[in-house]
């Protein structure tokens, strides 16, 4: 008896997904709650699990889109197998070759007017076209001989007294133009649409800064070890960019806000979302209450976030929700942007990278370690006052961050 394995329910909102890869091979023998197959949704990734164990039979191929409760494959009863199974290829493949070989050495088997394998072998190495040949055999099929004299046979001279202008020989291109293509996953497909849908249904502005880093990194050499020494992480620029932006959305709740329909939905609790690039591309997953943590709270969360994502292993729930965005291209080296703004989200924080630039401070120019900020977000319901001095509070934060410990 056979027992259907079905794509199972991954998250409310989740109708579909795609077959990623079999860890299994059609026949294997599998054990029960033995992964089989890893199934790819819009969100993350998830692995399917043997209902009871037995032989495999693989229905759903690598690629396909299948949805939630069609059949991925059966698990037939079956014993795990003590030798290999497979000495029997070798005769298959024999008794497949038979129908040809009987072809070449009978050939009353092929139709009239054509050419013998033997015959179609030599006009194709000479580039001659079988229908021009008149063929001697019976009913007409060309022979071998018919194509040997072929070979020999000059070819008719053309009606035109001019000679045809020889083609100008194509320019000859150094290096390899090779290409490839691949399916788009789920993930990749969902991050395209949601990312056309964000720049064509909000009103996106931009809004730039820059932020003198020197503060932060004399503080984070004087206390690191200390911070680590206790609480088990390194002190990172992330947990005070988070806390910065906590403490500045307390203040303008209208970009920690979102549009539905008609209404605009304010928070008074701050779920920020971290972009963090995944193997499979682009995730967000959520630290919840981020206003309530304190910066170790916080950098543990990164890492643990960071690791799911890396390893695959983030959850539905913790990539939905979010009320704001921080995202780091300064890790990759950029040095300017303007980030995407994660819908339903307002608005999205963007860091850069840390380069040092001569700056004037005091009257004097001074070389200061500089990072530029942007701050994109939907003109619908955050005006141009709210966006700029929302940015320049998180600048003064993150120049002064004593003040995020004294909340001043």
């Amino acid at each position: 008896m056979s027992l259907e394995i079905k794509v199972p329910t991954v998250g409310e909102s989740i109708t579909e997904v795609t077959l990623a890869q079999w860890l299994k091979e059609d026949g294997d023998y599998v054990e029960m709650d033995e992964n089989i197959a890893e199934l790819e949704s819009d969100k993350a990734t998830f692995e399917l699990p043997a209902e009871k164990a037995g032989i495999l039979r693989i229905i759903a191929q690598e690629g396909d889109t299948l949805e939630i409760g069609a059949v991925v494959c059966t698990i037939e009863d079956g014993d795990a197998p003590t030798g290999d199974k497979k000495a029997e290829a070798p005769a298959a493949t024999t008794t497949a070759a038979s129908p040809s070989t009987e072809a070449s050495e009978n050939p009353d088997s092929y139709a009239a007017g054509t050419a013998s394998p033997a015959a179609a072998k030599i006009l194709r190495e000479k580039g001659i076209d079988p229908s021009t040949i008149k063929g001697t055999g019976k009913d007409g099929r060309i022979t071998k001989e018919d194509a040997e004299k072929a070979q020999a046979k000059p070819a008719a001279p053309k009606a035109e007294s001019k000679p045809a202008a020889t083609p100008a020989a194509a320019p000859a291109i150094a290096g390899a133009r090779n290409e490839r293509r691949e399916k788009m996953s789920s993930l990749r497909k969902t991050i395209a649409r949601r990312l056309v849908s964000v720049k064509n249904e909000t009103a996106m502005l931009t809004t730039f800064n820059e932020v003198n880093m020197q503060p932060i990194m004399d503080l984070r050499a004087k206390y690191k070890d200390m911070f680590k020494e206790k609480h088990g992480v390194g002190l990172g620029f992330m947990s005070f960019f988070t806390k910065a932006v906590t403490t500045a959305l307390k203040e303008w709740p209208a970009v920690n806000a979102r549009i539905e329909e008609n209404e605009i939905v304010y928070s008074d609790f701050a779920d920020i979302s971290i972009a963090v690039s995944a193997p499979k591309g682009l995730v967000v997953p959520v630290i919840r209450n981020a206003e309530s943590m304190s910066l170790y709270q916080v950098e543990k969360e990164v890492i643990n976030l960071a690791t799911k994502a890396r390893d695959g292993k983030l959850t539905i729930e913790e990539m939905t929700g979010g009320t704001f965005t921080i995202t780091n291209g300064g890790v990759f080296g950029s040095m300017m942007s303007t980030p995407i703004i994660n819908a339903p989200q307002s608005a999205i924080l963007g860091m850069h990278n840390i380069v040092q630039r001569p700056i004037a401070e005091n009257g004097q120019v001074v070389i200061r370690p500089m990072m530029y900020v942007a701050l994109s977000y939907d003109h619908r319901i955050i005006d141009g006052r709210e966006s700029v001095s929302f940015l320049v509070r998180v600048k003064q934060l993150l120049e002064d961050p004593a003040r995020l410990l004294l909340e001043v």
